[in-house]
């Protein structure tokens, strides 16, 4: 008989070895995985440096302990930012603790993350099944309760001209160019220009800007930066138009969202010894 999930997908299903497999990948700076997709639910996130994962849909940046939900079959590649610690869960389809069939981020928390680690540690070594076993239950009412995160996708239109206008902004953030100077550069008039980023994006060409330019600041933190330096490389007019930015968008300062990341990395570095 044919397999339902062919029927419905047109894709041969590929059965894991058991329920939950996690895996770690340690990446240097630059290195990527080319695009694919699986027939599983796939989970990734990092503990150090930070991730970038495009999918049709758009751009996802990772700093440490978020991670991104991907659905099965959605295509993505995956792109270090920085050196990176990245681990990745896959979840047979009948146990996949999220049915979301769109992607999105998640916070990791302290049990969750010694979990996986734990599971890493079993698979690589060849322990006794029975421990994997009794770890996958608590695994997944752990996916299940986690958080959404406040960081979110970055769309990316797939209009030739906004293209053009978004890669050079990705490359270049702090680019101040206004929408009718793009618009005499890629052939097109500002309102023409703003209704395609509205139809492509959902957001107005400035909202989509901010919103870029928070995700790098996001990563920029991830890596250290001093909030000084982040603001002057975004193009930000002084460090307090950028946390005033930051804080409208996230709910916080930098500086206490770098705290608070700091001390979940602590402590799952605590409870993982």
């Amino acid at each position: 008989m044919t397999d339902i999930w062919q029927r419905m997908t047109g894709t041969q299903r590929r059965y894991l070895k058991r329920p939950v497999i996690a895996k770690r990948y340690d990446f240097e700076a630059g290195d990527s995985e080319s695009w694919h997709s699986h027939t599983q639910p796939q989970f990734v996130y990092t503990t150090r440096g930070v991730l970038r994962v495009i999918t049709p849909d758009g751009a996802w940046t990772l700093g440490p302990y978020r991670g991104l939900w991907i659905a099965p079959l959605v295509a993505h590649e995956l792109q270090a930012v920085s050196p990176v610690a990245m681990y990745t869960v896959y979840f047979e389809v009948d146990v996949a603790p999220r049915g979301e069939p769109s992607c999105h981020v998640l916070m990791i928390s302290t049990l969750l993350h010694a979990l996986v680690g734990a599971l890493v540690v079993d698979q690589q070594n060849g322990h006794p099944e029975r421990r994997s076993a009794l770890i996958d239950p608590l695994l997944l009412q752990e996916m299940r309760d986690a958080q959404l995160a406040s960081e979110g996708l970055l769309p990316l239109p797939k209009d030739r001209r906004l293209q053009q206008i978004c890669g050079q902004l990705m490359d270049s953030p702090a680019d101040n160019t206004s929408l009718n100077e793009w618009g005499m550069r890629v052939g097109a008039s500002e309102s023409t220009l703003e209704r395609a980023f509205k139809d492509e994006t959902g957001l107005t060409f400035g909202q989509w800007r901010q919103r870029l330019r928070l995700v790098e600041s996001i990563s920029r933190l991830a890596k250290g930066m001093s909030v000084s330096t982040i603001a002057n490389e975004l193009g930000y007019r002084n460090s307090s138009a950028f946390i005033t930015m930051f804080r409208r968008a996230m709910g916080e300062t930098p500086q206490r969202f770098l705290r608070n990341r700091n001390g979940l990395e602590t402590g799952a570095t605590q409870q993982a010894l």
